[in-house]
């Protein structure tokens, strides 16, 4: 089935229904990162993804000494409150998405569906003076090997409201006993645990393509983000999936418009 033209015709209906609907962009994770451009999506944010022995999991000397709570929880107190947490971290960073009720219950703290060799989901809640401010989402993966038991700790997602939830959050994390490794993925490149930790070299971290996004809308997607100085630049934009963005856009003060003068710049939609 492949060469048939059966990827274009599905990415066509799906660019297509998003314009449709009036959305600024569409955005995924890439499986393969080259299939993507052909459609106009365009690398977005990179992702860390850490693999840490345990024994070299030490925080740092010199950082505040152990503040606040961690706990474990049960589904419907992490239901209550893991999202006002993610809300509070959404809001400060770029590439962040909301998430409905539905995407906590089914695809975050759902436990239905484990990956094999893992056990059953953990939540951890940070709390400081009975304010939650972080949580832990994790699992431990048991395997033999070498005639023994291994254990990794897998973090599926562990955010902090503040630096110091951040930090409590992952001390609870890198001291869990009994594990060989801790491993996460989908960190950020500016993630604090790399100035965490004594031995940030044990990290281990391997760049990858996190989010991909493609600006199905040029003038809506570019005057709907902020921008850190005033002033004005003229692209010239070449489009060929999405002929309705091709042309000269004016950004001045935050709002993208037609414009027809000469540009400043000559790109294409990635």
């Amino acid at each position: 089935h492949r060469r048939r033209g059966l990827l274009s015709r599905l990415m066509r209906a799906q660019i297509d229904d998003v314009h449709e609907r009036g959305e600024a962009f569409a955005s995924l994770f890439a499986s393969e990162p080259t299939i993507y451009g052909r459609f106009g999506y365009g690398l977005a944010a990179l992702e860390y993804r850490m693999t840490l022995p345990r024994v070299r999991a030490a925080l740092r000397a010199g950082l505040p000494g152990r503040t606040g709570n961690v706990r474990l929880v049960e589904h419907d107190e992490a239901l209550r409150t893991f999202p006002h947490v993610y809300e509070r971290v959404r809001r400060e960073i770029p590439g962040f998405l909301s998430r409905p009720k539905e995407w906590w219950e089914l695809r975050r703290l759902r436990d239905d569906h484990r990956p094999p060799g893992s056990g059953p989901l953990n939540r951890a809640l940070f709390e400081l003076e009975g304010v939650p401010l972080g949580y832990a989402l994790y699992r431990v993966a048991d395997a033999e090997e070498d005639d023994g038991w291994t254990r990794k700790l897998r973090v599926v997602e562990a955010l902090g409201a503040d630096a110091t939830a951040t930090r409590e959050i992952w001390r609870f994390l890198l001291e869990v006993d009994w594990m060989e490794e801790i491993r996460a993925w989908l960190l950020p490149t500016d993630h604090p645990l790399i100035h965490l930790v004594a031995r940030p070299d044990q990290l281990r971290l391997r760049a990858d393509t996190g989010l991909w996004a493609r600006l199905v809308d040029v003038g809506a997607a570019l005057s709907a983000r902020r921008f850190a100085h005033d002033g004005r630049v003229v692209l010239d934009v070449r489009d060929p999936f999405c002929p309705w963005n091709e042309g000269t856009w004016a950004l001045a003060d935050g709002t993208a418009k037609r414009w027809r003068r000469a540009a400043d710049l000559a790109l294409d939609v990635g």
